[in-house]
């Protein structure tokens, strides 16, 4: 089973946090990988489960890619905030992802340093473990139970090497 995890593109600064949208670079990198997202995906692309934060950079940018991709529901999930605990992603991946059934794959789009940190511990299985990532980077996992040290880290696709296929 595949998931891939996403950061979103560069945001503005500003106040209140949840808010801050997409600067114009941010808009960029994530149409770069959205573009690289469709051609990934091809005939499938309206297969994929769009899930992100329901912070505002995380939304515009799940919806850049869901425009992409032909895939108009985007699933707001409230425990993908920066700070949440990757536990708790992690016990909710595995309630909700069956091995077992043929899932359609998941893009997760949300903030540092819980992105780092949940594919650090899915991959690594370390309580520290964490794989930086930039502004719209993804990284595609697979693993056959969705535990902390169980996955494997399939790519990892930063806006600069993104190459439509």
């Amino acid at each position: 089973m595949k998931i891939y995890v996403m950061r979103h593109g560069e945001a503005a600064s500003g106040s209140p946090d949840a808010r801050r949208p997409l600067d114009t670079t941010g808009q960029q990198e994530v149409a770069r990988i959205a573009d690289w997202f469709a051609s990934l995906m091809g005939d499938d692309a309206h297969r994929l489960t769009i899930v992100a934060s329901p912070y505002d950079r995380a939304q515009q940018t799940a919806r850049i890619v869901g425009r992409a991709l032909q895939v108009d529901d985007i699933m707001t999930l409230p425990i993908m905030t920066p700070d949440a605990p990757p536990q708790e992603m992690i016990d909710w991946l595995a309630d909700h992802l069956d091995p077992r059934e043929n899932n359609a794959p998941c893009l997760f789009v949300s903030h540092m340093p819980l992105v780092a940190e949940l594919v650090g511990q899915l991959v690594d299985g370390g309580a520290n473990a964490r794989l930086p990532m930039g502004t719209a980077d993804v990284v595609e996992l697979e693993a056959e139970v969705w535990a902390a040290g169980l996955a494997r880290l399939v790519r990892h696709v930063t806006p600069q090497n993104a190459t439509i296929a």
